[in-house]
């Protein structure tokens, strides 16, 4: 029961983490000072946030999902299209 109790409470505490590249994610980083962020978060930042200008779950980005092919779709974009767009 315990080691159940203590599994759960990771897979709540990683549910509250913004997905990276998502609106919340880029509020996030827009707050936090750039000398702290990776390589990996800049780079994810200046795609989603800054040249794109459709963060992960953003409504425009949904629409743009919606309107390319399902078979095209990543597994990636398919769980972040559940998450963000239909929930």
């Amino acid at each position: 029961m315990r080691t159940f109790l203590v599994i759960a409470g990771l897979l709540m505490l990683g549910a509250c983490t913004a997905e990276p590249g998502s609106e919340k994610w880029c509020k996030q980083k827009e707050e936090q000072p750039k000398s702290e962020w990776s390589m990996a978060d800049a780079s994810t930042y200046a795609k989603n946030c800054l040249i794109d200008g459709m963060a992960i779950g953003s409504k425009e980005w949904c629409e743009e999902l919606e309107a390319t092919p399902k078979g095209e779709w990543t597994a990636n974009e398919t769980a972040s299209y559940a998450k963000h767009c239909v929930m």
